[in-house]
């Protein structure tokens, strides 16, 4: 990753911040983009200050205020990029959101905000960065999910718009086959970030607390680090954690047993929907 230009959308927390780091330390040249410009500019201070862990020169890093949900918003984040390196090596579609209610109780504009941040900020950063990652012959990452593959209970927009980005970049990937792009798919599983903290509820309000145990999932800078690998190594899909694996294997061999299986673990989880 030394001296490539990748761009990080949701780059101010969870995954993304991590991500930021982890590149950084292989030393690209970094655009980050986020809703929260505050948090982005806490974060440019601390990639640029020269410290033993980053202890090559001042990085570059370019910070744009973007809501994924507008095209707009999307397209300028790409042209700010072009602007100051003039070039793309890597975009990694992070931005996400979650949600928890079960689909008899939730309000439509929940799925559509789903929708709309999760697929659609994807296909609107990707349609403005893929010709300058064709002429890099670059990396395009979805940051996905085991939903994506296995719809759970109490998440019909997050398991849907998941699924959505799956179809799209496989797409992608077939349409640029012989140009030499290269498209990766990456599903974390339960991750130690605040996406869940930031859930949608079923009227659309912010969930709050998680509900499972932060202490015993995969922390977001390892996450980050299985991302960085696979994308240095141009692998196409990547499944993280045990759990993940086995749910999307057996899946595809004991669809009705999974079912009951998944439906039973989302169940346990405290103040579940299904009590």
């Amino acid at each position: 990753m030394k001296d490539k230009v990748i761009i990080i959308t949701g780059a101010s927390s969870g995954i993304g911040k991590a991500l930021a780091f982890e590149c950084a330390l292989r030393g690209a040249k970094l655009s980050l983009g986020a809703r929260n410009s505050e948090q982005l500019i806490a974060i440019s201070e601390q990639l640029t200050t020269k410290n033993e862990k980053l202890s090559q020169s001042d990085r570059e890093v370019l910070i744009t205020t973007t809501d994924v949900t507008l095209e707009s918003d999307c397209k300028n984040l790409i042209v700010r990029t072009i602007k100051k390196f003039g070039r793309i090596d890597v975009l990694v579609n992070n931005a996400g959101i979650s949600m928890r209610a079960l689909f008899e109780d939730v309000d439509l504009k929940v799925l559509h905000q789903l929708m709309d941040t999760n697929f659609w900020g994807t296909v609107y950063c990707s349609k403005y960065a893929l010709p300058h990652l064709l002429k890099s012959q670059g990396s395009l990452v979805g940051i996905s999910s085991v939903a994506g593959f296995k719809g759970l209970p109490g998440r019909t927009g997050y398991s849907a718009s998941k699924s959505a980005m799956h179809g799209f970049l496989d797409v992608v990937r077939m349409e640029n086959m012989k140009k030499g792009l290269h498209v990766l798919l990456a599903c974390p599983g339960f991750t130690a970030s605040n996406i869940r903290n930031l859930s949608l509820s079923k009227d659309g309000t912010s969930q709050g607390e998680t509900p499972l145990d932060e202490s015993k999932l995969m922390s977001a800078e390892e996450v980050a680090g299985h991302i960085c690998n696979a994308i240095e190594k141009r692998k196409r899909t990547i499944i993280l954690t045990s759990k993940g694996k086995i749910t999307v294997l057996l899946n595809k061999f004991f669809p009705s047993f999974m079912d009951k299986m998944v439906y039973n673990h989302m169940a346990k989880e405290p103040d579940s929907p299904f009590e």
